[in-house]
């Protein structure tokens, strides 16, 4: 798990005495003069809202990049402004959004599922009766597979941490394991898959291997204490951990067992992932081991030389975050950062370290590393095995680039 607590506290005040950053003198201090006393202190403050709303200073934190694309109603994608947000879960108003055909109005109460196919028991559930379920909470990152694709482009792009990466988000989901309900409607041999489908416009769907089905995969209905909100799937959606976004179906409608995958339209013309040598790779579902420094990224100006706390998020699909090295120096020597508890499987897991800038140029790299021995590639390397055709599961190292006027920028490193 990397440097721990103490360690990285340690570190950090040994920095602060090194940089004089350690505050004033207790003299100082104790014969400093109280503070003016502020206006919200003269009045009482406003009553109580029926739902909390963020503050009126916070309003410039929004998703961003919240575009259809040409031709559709409601397709396309917004991001979550990662550069704005600390620990590692999103609020829910704040999470990404990915739809095909907008967002449907469901009445949770005329919503149905059906599961059905090869299955002994064909069953259909209303929300209510799902409800009645013995359900699980479990805290998972959620990645579009077209996350940071503008890294792909030959130019860096001059945009934020949040418009290049921000298709990922980490949520508290809840809901019932699907196991429970495909043990239930009797699985059939030689069912070794399931079509899911949404109820949006675009009837959105995908082929998910049995396996997954029965190991970890859930029927979401909560996400972060409360209901899904209608953009993330509200009443239902699957939710498959780890695996690229477009699986885990939001306003989950149906479920059929069938013996093969059934190469909708959402996993042949999209969702495959275009090689330098012409051939396309599919069912690549999860995501790999990723990292980005949130603070300073992009878009951020340095205040002169001294203490900075360099952070960020890292996150696997294939297991736990194991560490987390960051360089300050454009990739000449490595640190390893400290690890926020709690460092979960398949979730976004978020680092520090402590940093003295010497007011020079330089270049940030964070760099991720996951139980299974996976190593987040640099670009250059990412590049040549896979080269620029594919717009899907793009995991290279970013760079930003200082200078010495403190102003921060996205270079290719």
């Amino acid at each position: 798990m990397g440097v721990s607590r103490r360690g990285f506290l340690k570190r950090t005040v040994a920095v602060l005495a090194a940089t004089g950053l350690t505050g004033r003198g207790t003299e100082e201090l104790a014969a400093a003069e109280p503070p003016d006393v502020p206006p919200w202190m003269k009045a009482p403050g406003a009553g109580f809202n029926a739902y909390g709303v963020p503050s009126r200073h916070e309003s410039k934190v929004t998703r961003t990049f919240g575009r259809s694309q040409p031709g559709t109603t409601g397709s396309g994608a917004i991001r979550t402004p990662l550069e704005a947000l600390e620990g590692a879960i999103t609020p829910s108003g704040l999470h990404f959004e990915r739809s095909h055909s907008g967002v449907p109005d469901i009445d949770p109460d005329a919503h149905r599922l059906l599961i059905h196919g090869m299955v002994k028991r064909p069953l259909i559930f209303t929300i209510e009766a799902l409800l009645r379920y013995p359900m699980v909470s479990r805290v998972h990152f959620l990645e579009c597979s077209g996350n940071s694709q503008l890294l792909y482009q030959p130019a860096p792009p001059s945009v934020t941490a949040g418009q290049t990466h921000g298709l990922v988000s980490g949520s508290d989901w809840t809901g019932v394991p699907l196991r429970r309900l495909l043990e239930e409607a009797g699985i059939d041999g030689g069912a070794e898959w399931i079509l899911a489908e949404g109820a949006d416009a675009a009837a959105m769907s995908r082929s998910i291997p049995m396996a997954k089905a029965m190991d970890d995969a859930f029927l979401a209905l909560f996400q972060n204490g409360e209901r899904l909100r209608p953009e993330n799937g509200y009443p239902l959606r699957l939710f498959l951990p780890g695996w690229e976004g477009n699986m885990s179906v939001k306003w989950l409608r149906r479920l059929k067992v069938v013996p093969a995958p059934i190469m909708t339209k959402d996993e042949t013309s999209r969702y495959t992932d275009l090689q330098r040598d012409g051939k396309s790779l599919m069912f690549t579902y999860p995501m790999e081991v990723k990292s980005v420094i949130t603070h300073p990224s992009h878009g951020m100006t340095l205040k002169g030389a001294g203490l900075y706390q360099i952070s960020g998020l890292a996150w696997s699909g294939n297991g736990t975050i194991k560490k987390v090295e960051i360089t300050t120096d454009g990739g000449k020597t490595w640190r390893t950062a400290a690890l926020t508890a709690p460092v979960l499987p398949r979730a976004l897991t978020r680092f520090r370290l402590p940093w003295r800038w010497d007011g020079g140029a330089t270049v940030l790299k964070s760099r991720a590393i996951d139980d299974a021995g996976n190593v987040q590639p640099e670009r250059e390397k990412f590049i040549a095995e896979h080269g620029t055709n594919a717009v899907f599961h793009y995991n290279a190292i970013a760079a930003w680039s200082v200078a010495p006027n403190g102003e921060v920028k996205h270079v290719y490193a």
